[in-house]
């Protein structure tokens, strides 16, 4: 019998809905089709992808994933096709691009629908003829990678909006997975915070942690805009600061983001990089200076939390 993955864990404690996205997601993982995620930021789409692949026949190959929305243009097509020794100036060595590295695995374009057009072109190109270029290479290479594809907005619009070419989004659009957000969804809501709970004291190694009643209602509340996600590091946040085995809704509402108590925070003359600043400082906090998972749990990538720190020093 298969052990249940961190993956699978997750989207079976969700509800009706998450149930039905799992039997679309086992469907997919029993061919090699391209698939689609769509949703919200924050609603699973990563977590479907992995569990596609570790219940695929490719689940002992190499799951690699590229976010089209915070390479630059100039790097990712490069990092997606890899480039020969002299391509370019500085390229001093071979480098094997995802796709080759994938070969065999699954590849993720997460938020596929940032990709520039010129480089969507090239796209379409290697799901057709399951072939790429290396940069500077004389020589194509056949790959066979499964391609699974995020993005957090509508494709269909971006289309109309000449943002995204059509023949490629029919292309990826094999097999369509829709990730609904969290809001509204109280089973889930619930499912999930009790779920990151017990979860979240083992790693932490605090006993007999829990939700008050009054703190289950709150999460229940909220409109979640970061979907289950946010839920998970407000829940994660709450375990650490805890001082008692029962986390109280007033310890929940000091640690949620709703929209008037923004307005609020605008209101008391803050800026939003001041807003911003204070929320990188706060989870460096609580990893313990810990840029790596700090970044992780931001949502950003660790170049991008340096950069923002050095810009706080030198404004300092």
């Amino acid at each position: 019998m298969n052990t249940i993955s961190f993956h699978e864990r997750v989207m079976l404690v969700g509800d009706d809905l998450m149930s039905q996205l799992l039997h679309i997601a086992r469907k997919a993982a029993a061919s090699d089709a391209t698939v689609l995620v769509c949703g919200e930021s924050g609603t699973g789409k990563e977590l479907i992808a992995r569990y596609i692949h570790e219940m695929g026949n490719r689940k002992d190959k190499a799951f690699l994933s590229i976010n089209c929305a915070a390479i630059p243009e100039g790097l990712m097509e490069a990092e997606l096709f890899g480039y020969e020794k002299g391509a370019f100036t500085g390229a001093w060595v071979q480098r094997i691009g995802k796709f080759e590295r994938a070969v065999g695995g699954t590849l993720l374009l997460d938020e596929v629908t940032e990709m520039p057009l010129a480089l969507q072109a090239k796209l379409l190109r290697v799901i057709q003829e399951g072939e790429i270029d290396r940069l500077g290479g004389k020589e194509t290479i056949r790959i066979n990678t499964r391609l699974i594809a995020t993005s957090n907005k509508e494709p269909l619009q971006l289309i109309q909006a000449g943002r995204f070419r059509e023949d490629l989004f029919y292309r990826l659009n094999v097999l369509r997975i829709d990730c609904p957000p969290l809001r509204g969804r109280k089973e889930a809501i619930q499912n999930l915070a009790s779920f990151f709970v017990g979860t979240l004291q083992e790693k932490y190694s605090k006993n007999k942690v829990r939700l008050s009643r009054s703190a289950q209602e709150l999460l229940t509340n909220h409109s979640w805009p970061g979907n289950i996600r946010e839920l998970g590091n407000v829940i994660e946040r709450a375990v650490l600061l805890s001082e008692s085995e029962e986390i109280q809704s007033d310890e929940i509402a000091q640690l949620l983001i709703s929209p008037k108590r923004f307005d609020d925070v605008i209101q008391c003359d803050q800026s939003l990089a001041g807003i911003e600043q204070n929320h990188i400082e706060r989870t460096l906090q609580l990893t313990q200076g810990n840029k790596t998972e700090a970044a992780r749990k931001l949502g950003i990538s660790v170049r991008t939390l340096r950069n923002k720190l050095k810009q706080y020093q030198d404004v300092a």
